[in-house]
């Protein structure tokens, strides 16, 4: 069993996990997990309003994997995203979205030009305490804040005993981490008045996509590579007890939070 060392070093910073992902925005885009139709499907319903034709700012888009989703809803999107190496992937993948540098917490879009704001596993990122206001800034009067993110499904017995094998090895709670996708952390003073979706969806990957994608998460980005090396042969071994073919069926719970500027 791989565990940490006794003498680790103290916990990689906020700052140097973020920075992480712009030397492994190809793992990233490759590996990581799409979403559901349903996920936009909600969006609309929440809102009263079609993603067709509104102008849609999609912020921390990264590779983009959502930015591409909106687009094709019939949206006119544009792209936020503080880091160059993920905003050079973006402009690989999406040569005709643009793409601008800049963050959650200081929005270079104008006042009141988007129908929607959505945050796809990026809101984590911002102070709540600055990325709250801009966010309304850059919303029109009706327009809509959406948050969300691809949580383990720890239900899942499998997914379950290898999120325990993560967390001792990285020395996390990973159901304290999925907690993180909540209204409570997401808004922490309570401004917000959200309203809360869950949404099961799942996809079946060879079990090297799967570890490739567990291993873009910047816990692990930031993590000695050595260790991490055999932490992933371990797993590799557990997974095909599990799933002989090779194949692995990943479930997912996409928690959505959606609040409206009135």
């Amino acid at each position: 069993m791989t565990t940490p060392s006794a003498s680790a070093p103290p916990p990689p910073s906020h700052t140097s996990r973020a920075h992480s992902f712009n030397a492994a925005a190809a793992q990233y885009a490759a590996n990581r997990p799409s979403y559901p139709p349903a996920l936009f499907d909600a969006i609309e319903a929440l809102t009263a309003r079609p993603l067709t034709g509104s102008r849609v700012a999609d912020i921390g888009a990264g590779t983009g994997i959502a930015t591409a989703l909106l687009r094709d809803c019939g949206a006119d999107v544009i792209a936020v995203e503080p880091g160059e190496g993920m905003a050079a992937q973006f402009r690989r993948a999406l040569p005709g979205i643009p793409v601008i540098r800049g963050n959650g917490n200081a929005l270079p879009l104008t006042d009141g030009c988007a129908d929607f704001l959505t945050y796809a596993q990026s809101w984590h990122w911002t102070d709540p305490a600055e990325s709250i206001p801009e966010a309304f800034r850059v919303l029109r009067p009706g327009g809509a804040l959406a948050l969300w993110w691809n949580t383990d499904a720890l239900d899942v017995p499998w997914i379950a005993e290898e999120a325990d094998r993560i967390g001792r090895f990285l020395g996390i709670d990973i159901a304290a981490e999925n907690a993180g996708a909540g209204a409570r952390a997401a808004d922490p003073e309570g401004r917000l008045d959200f309203a809360v979706r869950r949404l099961r969806w799942s996809r079946s990957v060879p079990v090297d996509i799967h570890l490739a994608n567990v291993g873009s998460h910047s816990l692990f980005l930031v993590h000695d590579e050595e260790a991490a090396a055999a932490f992933f042969t371990e797993e590799r071994a557990h997974l095909l007890r599990a799933f002989p073919d090779g194949i692995v069926e990943e479930v997912y719970d996409v928690d959505l939070l959606l609040a409206t500027n009135s």
